[in-house]
């Protein structure tokens, strides 16, 4: 096992260094999924939260400043149609930590489930939520659950989020117990981090026993405590998500849109570097322009795009790994 001190090293990586850890991380991508890369289509749920995170424009005290909506059932059910129209039977929602998206959501799981013959896999990235909210979810038929952790340092990570670490590591505990597939993540470059705290941010992961691992950079936002902080590092979160695929090369690593609106070209080079998913917006535009997770001017992946970029990097857009006879089947086939 490659211990902490490696890890930082891997992580300052540049030139020809980075080339090799990049080469490295490909190969084991590889050879567990070959050259195919999970598409996940997304709708956003709801655009306000609870929570009260200094890096994020919809947090609590922003509130009454956001042009808030909340998607209806139906509304979740007919973008699914859409993704299913599309060959995606990844379909993945997310929204603002609210109580209101549990049942939202959950009554439209069941139709979602029938409309693709049960051929889909579930994925929701909801926030912290009771373990009788995770329990009906998972009855519902939800199958994949992102709670991201930011980050693995207790001090910052109460400083950034205003609650404490162990209340997110409790709830990715518990969906663990309810069978969910997991994913987790950090942000890469928040005021305060150090390398070795992003080091730790993957040994937490290894040490949750996850099936999918993210990494993003952090983005300044208007309308936030951190609007004039420096914003992350493309290449520090580039490998860390080739660190994190050499180390468990079984895990679903995305190269998330942020990549792009940090650096151009950064999103592609991230499947360089070992990453297997792309998500893809399907919200319609007039909820997603509302949906301020890096900010009004953040970049929103859409299916062409998303299409070009896999074939520029010679990868062949896959389903679901989880779910359905054909797991890992060619989207287009």
């Amino acid at each position: 096992m490659i211990g902490k001190a490696e890890i930082v090293k891997m992580l300052e990586s540049a030139e020809e260094e980075q080339a090799a850890l990049f080469e490295e991380a490909r190969a084991a991508r590889d050879k567990v999924f070959g050259r195919r890369v999970v598409v996940r289509g997304v709708s956003e749920v709801a655009n306000i939260c609870r929570v009260n995170c200094k890096f994020c424009p919809m947090r609590r005290d922003n509130t009454r400043k956001i042009d808030r909506f909340t998607a209806t059932d139906d509304d979740l059910v007919e973008v699914a149609g859409v993704m299913k129209q599309n060959g995606i039977n990844v379909v993945f929602f997310q929204g603002g930590e609210i109580p209101q998206t549990t049942k939202i959501v959950g009554r439209a799981i069941p139709r979602i489930k029938e409309i693709f013959g049960g051929d889909v896999e579930i994925l929701l990235n909801l926030g912290i939520k009771s373990r009788a909210e995770f329990e009906y979810l998972k009855e519902q038929g939800a199958d994949s659950y992102i709670m991201k952790f930011e980050t693995s340092d207790p001090d910052l990570n109460l400083e950034m989020r205003e609650e404490r670490l162990d209340e997110r590591l409790d709830s990715i505990r518990v969906l663990k117990e309810l069978g969910f597939r997991v994913g987790v993540g950090g942000i890469v470059g928040l005021p305060g981090q150090t390398v070795g705290s992003v080091a730790d941010d993957i040994l937490l992961a290894l040490e949750l026993d996850v099936d999918m691992c993210s990494f993003s950079p952090f983005i300044p936002a208007l309308d936030t405590p951190l609007a004039g902080a420096d914003p992350g590092s493309a290449d520090m979160t580039l490998n860390a998500i080739a660190v994190s695929r050499i180390l468990n090369p079984g895990w679903l690593i995305p190269s998330v849109s942020a990549l792009a609106k940090t650096s151009s070209g950064s999103q592609k080079i991230g499947y360089l570097a070992g990453a297997n998913v792309v998500t893809i917006n399907f919200t319609p535009s007039v909820e997603s322009d509302r949906y301020l997770i890096y900010g009004k001017d953040r970049f929103i992946v859409r299916e062409n795009y998303a299409f070009s970029m896999l074939e520029e990097v010679g990868m062949t857009p896959s389903k679901s790994v989880f779910v359905g006879s054909g797991a890992m089947a060619d989207l287009r086939s």
